[in-house]
């Protein structure tokens, strides 16, 4: 029997260099706006790179998602699936290419990869050391929080919003 957990929501990148940070803001935004059903997590793995492998190879289903470099204009949504999302990242199609490539790379030698890997993200405006999204980053931003759920719900979990009580409720600190 596979132990592994079911679905893994994972946000990469760095807050402090603009719109490297949307794959943490999304999950974050995720975490704080939607009901997680039990045995899906949602992490910001930000820039840790190799020390996210066991949350990686502790999935069955693995949702990444990040700033991803194309040739399509600043804002732009980018989906990859399966085998698409290895060669991508080591293509430096990933802003920080290089940890997600490695941890990708290290669970598929270890034998341990998630069947289902899906990479979810947008085309960055600028990547420089700064705390904001870029305003064309930020414009699509929600349509990237439903992309992330929409993808979800595909692999059987539905992340429907908190109820405006349960937002309430959060925003004292009340949550455990």
């Amino acid at each position: 029997m596979d132990s592994r957990s079911p679905l893994l929501i994972l946000g990469l990148g760095n807050l402090l260099c603009s719109d490297d940070g949307v794959g943490v803001v999304a999950t974050q935004m995720i975490a704080e706006t939607r009901n997680v059903p039990e045995g899906v997590q949602v992490l910001d793995g930000g820039t840790l790179g190799l020390a996210l492998l066991p949350y990686l190879e502790d999935a069955a289903q693995a949702i990444l998602v990040d700033a991803i470099e194309t040739d399509a204009p600043p804002g732009t949504l980018v989906r990859l699936e399966g085998n698409e999302v290895g060669p991508a990242v080591a293509s430096h199609l990933s802003v920080h290419q290089v940890g997600v490539a490695d941890l990708i790379e290290a669970a598929r030698w270890r034998d341990r990869i998630p069947p289902t890997l899906v990479l979810l993200g947008i085309v960055p405006a600028t990547t420089e050391l700064r705390v904001d999204l870029s305003p064309a980053v930020q414009a699509a931003l929600p349509a990237l929080l439903d992309s992330i759920c929409g993808e979800a719900a595909r692999l059987g979990f539905p992340l429907p919003p908190k109820s405006r009580h349960e937002l309430s409720h959060d925003a004292v600190g009340s949550r455990q």
